[in-house]
């Protein structure tokens, strides 16, 4: 073994974070693994950030979480049957999607009392499934925690292939609906009535925020999936109310938020999930104090400007 081979070992099993930003970059993705999660965390924060903000505007931050959440069983259930993990976490959640779509709707596409019901007691159940799931094959327990808080070892070059070809998919799709979708969200009963087919629209979006939840799940994990999918859009929300500006500034805060994961879980012995939930969660509290402040400074400008009552 050579003097360079025992350094990049040493500096692959002990990394150290210097004060040298350019030395830093270089030395996190100077290994196979480091490149690959990078690409697919910026494959997966593009495709939850465009996805995660028309869930956060439709208001179905619920139904996305429980997509994520039944992609745990999914994934279980697939390594419990000797197949890709992958395939678990497609199939789990897009299964997921259809059957919350199939849920009775009124005539404009709102949701009923009943959807929440359900959607709970689909989540409850995938949970139950996945612990069943994991007791089965006993072998798998040591990775359970890779599964609910998320890893960033051991992606492959086959699995960043596939979540470019699923993302692309998804996002062509999204592209597509976007303007009748955002015209359903926005105001579903005037759709309905202009022959926009919400209900359609509707259940199609659904499974795209499934795939999106099984891409995610396999970065953050299935517990901590809001980070990527919520996050970045109520975070834009709350910095500006310009639809199109507060989209691609979604998709920007994803980016960094997943970026700044997987550095600060590379330089420490905690799962990247934390991090990635921990920066996304700062930018939102952030963005809310700032806004409130704003609000504060506007009041008490306004208080200067009036005049005295004689």
């Amino acid at each position: 073994m050579t003097l360079r081979s025992v350094v990049t070992l040493s500096s692959a099993v002990n990394p150290h974070l210097g004060w040298n930003i350019v030395t830093d970059v270089r030395q996190l993705l100077e290994f196979g693994f480091m490149v690959n999660a990078y690409r697919a965390g910026t494959i997966v924060a593009v495709v939850a950030g465009a996805l995660g903000w028309f869930m956060v505007l439709r208001r179905q931050a619920f139904a996305g979480h429980t997509l994520a959440i039944v992609s745990f069983p999914g994934a279980a259930a697939a390594i419990l049957a000797g197949i890709s993990a992958i395939a678990g976490y497609f199939a789990a959640a897009i299964g997921a999607a259809l059957v919350i779509a199939a849920v009775p709707r009124s005539i404009g596409g709102r949701p009923r009392s009943s959807e929440s019901a359900i959607i709970g007691t689909v989540q409850a159940f995938a949970l139950a499934c996945g612990a069943l799931f994991v007791s089965f094959y006993g072998g798998f327990l040591n990775g359970i925690t890779a599964l609910l808080f998320g890893s960033f070892l051991g992606i492959s070059p086959g699995q960043v292939l596939v979540l470019l070809i699923v993302a692309a998919v998804a996002l062509a799709a999204l592209a597509l609906i976007a303007r009748p979708l955002f015209f359903a969200t926005v105001d579903p009963d005037v759709a309905a009535a202009r022959g926009v087919p919400v209900r359609f629209l509707g259940a199609l979006f659904l499974v795209l925020l499934g795939c999106a939840a099984a891409e995610v799940s396999q970065i953050t994990g299935a517990l901590l999936v809001f980070a990527l999918l919520v996050m970045p859009a109520a975070t834009a929300q709350q910095l500006t109310a310009r639809p199109l500006l507060s989209f691609w500034l979604t998709i920007l805060l994803g980016l960094l938020t997943a970026w700044l994961g997987l550095a600060a879980a590379y330089y420490s012995v905690y799962p990247v999930g934390f991090f990635i939930t921990t920066f996304g969660f700062a930018g939102y509290v952030l963005a809310l104090a700032g806004r409130y402040g704003r609000r504060y400074v506007s009041r008490l400008a306004n208080r200067r400007a009036a005049p005295v009552p004689a």
